[in-house]
């Protein structure tokens, strides 16, 4: 029995990536009709809302780079997009360092009370030694950020749960600290991303989620199969995103010809500074296996390898792509684009509909009720 067998009558779940931080979501010169402004944010929750995406994924970035001058601050920029709409989650990136546990922990608490919940966060370890250096923080070794974020986590699920929480920790302690309100029920969900080992054991232990850099379905699974049984041997079930860019178009030519494009007028300084900077935080890993440690050129002109995810071609091409990545263990597709309010909408229209009709076959084809999608 495969990794995902025993979730396959899910019906697979879509998100987004925010862009609330300028230069689109490759380091091209390629035209993107796409800006990081909230008036085009809102709009663009209120159409991804409508086009049965359930997530929106806000960036943290502090420091200008890699085509990006411009960055708005994530928890309050998802605080904005979710008064937006009605019923779409935004989850706010968070960055050890400049955030510790008591601040975020108040901070979206909050917004899980003025939201009726809707509010999640993703961990992100750190990736950017310079932006640290400019920010007067310490850039802690690979594995001692994914100590320092396990902590975290831990952290924030004591003082949203416990009436008087203590901690001793190399990196955060407490003593009888007590929050109110606390979020309701259920409790925010916790992404967290990386390929490394101690990415992949620390979701095992306390992540609600873990996503991982664009890939195949094959390599995926390799991934999936390995988290799982880390944490079912701790009676836990660890939640799977990939990311993916996605282009579809009528026809598959006229896709690739889109990446080629993207490709083409990449800015070579930017990507070469940018690979520079990620495989160094990727191969620092004691086993070398982090995000983006075996990226090439091409991968790295989308931020996080999602072309290799090959969701281009036509609607029906990406949505049987979608279906082989869900029996390779994923539970949720976390999605950029070139032109995002435009491609949002048309993927909702054309390519999620073929989905749920893929899925609801092979729910079919294996005796399962068929499973509806949240409403």
């Amino acid at each position: 029995m495969s990794a995902s067998d025993d979730r396959n009558a899910e019906p697979l779940k879509f998100a987004y990536w925010v862009p609330n931080v300028s230069g689109g979501l490759v380091i091209s010169d390629i035209e993107q009709r796409t800006s990081w402004d909230i008036g085009y944010n809102r709009k663009l929750a209120q159409i991804a809302e409508a086009a049965g995406f359930e997530y929106g994924l806000t960036q943290i970035r502090f420091t200008a780079g890699y085509g990006a001058e411009n960055q708005h601050e994530s928890v309050a920029f998802s605080h904005a997009l979710l008064a937006a709409t009605e019923k779409l989650k935004i989850i706010a990136a968070l960055l050890p360092g400049p955030w510790n546990p008591t601040l975020a922990a108040k901070q979206i608490a909050t917004i899980n009370n003025l939201t009726e919940g809707r509010i999640a966060i993703n961990l992100v370890s750190g990736w950017f030694s310079g932006e640290f250096r400019a920010i007067g923080e310490p850039w802690l070794d690979h594995d001692e950020r994914y100590r320092r974020s396990e902590e975290f986590i831990r952290s924030l699920r004591g003082i949203w749960t416990e009436d008087s929480f203590t901690f001793a920790g190399d990196f955060y302690r407490y003593r009888n600290y007590s929050l109110k309100p606390k979020p309701i029920d259920p409790q925010p969900e916790i992404f967290q991303g990386g390929s490394s080992r101690a990415a992949r054991d620390m979701a095992a232990r306390v992540s609600d989620w873990y996503f991982t850099n664009g890939n195949t379905p094959e390599n995926v699974a390799k991934q999936v199969e390995d988290v799982q049984a880390k944490a079912a041997a701790l009676g836990r079930r660890v939640k799977i995103g990939v990311n993916a860019f996605a282009v579809a178009r009528d026809t598959e030519a006229e896709a690739r010809a889109v990446v080629d494009e993207i490709v083409a007028k990449a800015n070579p300084e930017a990507v070469n500074a940018f690979g520079h900077e990620v495989k160094n935080a990727g191969k620092a890993s004691p086993e070398g296996e982090g995000n983006w440690a075996k990226s090439t050129f091409e991968d790295l002109v989308q931020y996080n390898d999602g072309f290799k995810s090959n969701l281009i071609g036509t609607p029906r091409q990406i949505a049987e792509r979608i279906l082989d990545l869900k029996h390779a263990g994923v539970d949720l597709v976390l999605l950029g684009f070139l032109h995002f309010q435009e491609e949002v909408e048309f993927f909702g229209r054309e390519v999620i509909p073929l989905v749920r009709d893929l899925e609801a076959k092979t729910e079919a084809k294996t005796g399962r009720q068929p499973a509806r999608a949240a409403a």
